[in-house]
C-alpha cells in the first residue's frame, strides 16, 4: 500500500468509526445536546405568571445591573405574551442569549438608582407533565461523546469532576451496569447520604459544599449528582425553574442526564427524598401502604419524571451572562444582580434565620385548572405503572 493511501486511511478511519458507532445506535437515538425532550407529555396546565424582583442597591450606588431569565419555549413548555417593565426608573431591557447553554436574559441597567427598583415580568406558560419510562436495558453506553456535550462533561466551579468525585463515583458504582442503572445508583446514594437543610445550603449547585457538608438545598443535591454522573461519563446538568404556586422562594432546580435513546431526562432527587420522608411519617398509612408508596415514589424518580407544577428558566452552571457581569454565574435562580461591579447576595427566603435581603421576589400565579403538587399529594402515585 502506498504511503498516500496509508495516510488517507489514518485520516478517514476515526470518522468511519464514529459514523459506525452512531449507526449502531437505534434510529430514534440522536447524540445531540440540543435534542428536544423525548418524553410522553400529559396533563398540560397553563399559568398566568406575574414575577417581580424588588432590588435594593446599596446607598449611593452609581450603577445597578440586573439580569432576569426569560423562560424558553420547547417540547416541555410553551411561553407566550411576555412583557417586561421596571419601576420607578423606566428602563428598556436589552435581551441576549449566552452561547454555552442558550439561556436568554433581559438585562436592566439603572444609573444612579435612589432606593429600590422593581422589575416585573408577566407571561403565560403552558407546561406538561413528562414521563420518560426509562428501560435501563435499552440504554447504551457511549464511549466518545460528540464535542457539543463538552459543557455537560467538564469540571466547572459548581459541578466538579476532580479526583474526589472520580473516586466517589467508583465507590458508588464499582462496576457499571449501564448508564441508567448507574445514574439510579448515584441518586440512591445521594438520597441516603444528604439531609435537606433550609439553613446550610450553597444556593449555587455546589458539589463541593454537598460533599463536605452532606446537606443543603435542591441545588446541592443536584450539583452533587451531576458531578458524580459526569465522573461516570454521563452528560449531566442542573436546570433551574419556578414552582408556580405559593411558597417563600419560587425557584427550584432539577437534575438532567442525557441517556441515549431518551435524550435529556429530568430527575427531582431532593423532592423525592422529602416525599418519601413525608410518606414514612404519615399517621394515615399503615406499614404496608408506606412501603408501597415509598417504592412507587422512588420508581417514578428513576424512570424519569418532570411535574407540571414547574417550568424551566435556565440550564447549566458556570457561564458568562450577556452582557458579561463582573464574574461568571454559577447558576441563576430568579435574577442575578450587582451594584457597582459587586454581586448582590443571593437571597434564601426559605431560611428562617435570614432577616436581611438585598432583593426579593414577588410572585403570583393563576392556573387554568386545579392542579396537585405531586411531591406533596401522593394520591395518584400508584395509578401509573
Amino acid at each position: 500500500m502506498s504511503p498516500r493511501w496509508s495516510l488517507l486511511l489514518i485520516a478517514v478511519f476515526p470518522l468511519m468509526a464514529s459514523l459506525a458507532a452512531e449507526a449502531a445506535l437505534p434510529a430514534e437515538t440522536k447524540l445531540d445536546p440540543n435534542l428536544p425532550y423525548q418524553a410522553e407529555r400529559l396533563n398540560p396546565v397553563t399559568y398566568d405568571v406575574e414575577l417581580s424582583a424588588i432590588v435594593t442597591p446599596p446607598y449611593k450606588a452609581k450603577l445597578l445591573r440586573v439580569w432576569m431569565p426569560i423562560p424558553p419555549s420547547d417540547a416541555a413548555q410553551e411561553v407566550s405574551g411576555a412583557t417586561l417593565s421596571s419601576y420607578p426608573i423606566d428602563v428598556k431591557p436589552q435581551v441576549g442569549i449566552e452561547p454555552v447553554y442558550g439561556n436568554k436574559f433581559a438585562y436592566f441597567e439603572f444609573k444612579n438608582p435612589e432606593g429600590a427598583q422593581i422589575i416585573k415580568h408577566t407571561f403565560k406558560v403552558k407546561t406538561w407533565e413528562l414521563h420518560w419510562h426509562i428501560d435501563p436495558t435499552k440504554v447504551q453506553a457511549v464511549r466518545d461523546w460528540p464535542k457539543g456535550f463538552e459543557p455537560y462533561l467538564r469540571s466547572d466551579q459548581s459541578v466538579l469532576v476532580d479526583v474526589r468525585f472520580k473516586k466517589l463515583a467508583l465507590e458508588i458504582v464499582p462496576s457499571s451496569k449501564g448508564p441508567a442503572d448507574d445514574v439510579a445508583a448515584v441518586m440512591n446514594w445521594v438520597n441516603g447520604t444528604m439531609t435537606y437543610d433550609h439553613v446550610r445550603a450553597s444556593l449555587q449547585a455546589s458539589a463541593e459544599f454537598a460533599l463536605t457538608n452532606q446537606r443543603g438545598h435542591c441545588s446541592d443535591y443536584h450539583g452533587l449528582c451531576a458531578s458524580v454522573g459526569r465522573a461516570l461519563g454521563n452528560p449531566a446538568r442542573v436546570t433551574y425553574g419556578i414552582n408556580p404556586f405559593p411558597k417563600n422562594s419560587p425557584s427550584h432546580c432539577k437534575l438532567e442526564v442525557f441517556l441515549p435513546g431518551h435524550g435529556w431526562v429530568s430527575y427531582d432527587v431532593s423532592e423525592t427524598q422529602r416525599l418519601v420522608a413525608d410518606i414514612k411519617k404519615s399517621d394515615k398509612l399503615d406499614g404496608a401502604q408506606k412501603e408501597e408508596l415509598a417504592r412507587a415514589a422512588n420508581a417514578r424518580l428513576v424512570r424519569g419524571f418532570r411535574d407540571n407544577t414547574w417550568f424551566l428558566q435556565t440550564r447549566g452552571t458556570d457561564y458568562e451572562l450577556v452582557p458579561p457581569a463582573s464574574r461568571r454565574a454559577s447558576v441563576v435562580r430568579t435574577i442575578y444582580a450587582e451594584a457597582d461591579g459587586v454581586p448582590l447576595a443571593d437571597p434564601d427566603p426559605a431560611n428562617p434565620e435570614k432577616r436581611e435581603f438585598s432583593w426579593m421576589t414577588v410572585h403570583k400565579y393563576t392556573a387554568d385548572r386545579q392542579v396537585k403538587y405531586p411531591f406533596k399529594d401522593w394520591s395518584d402515585l400508584l395509578q401509573r405503572p
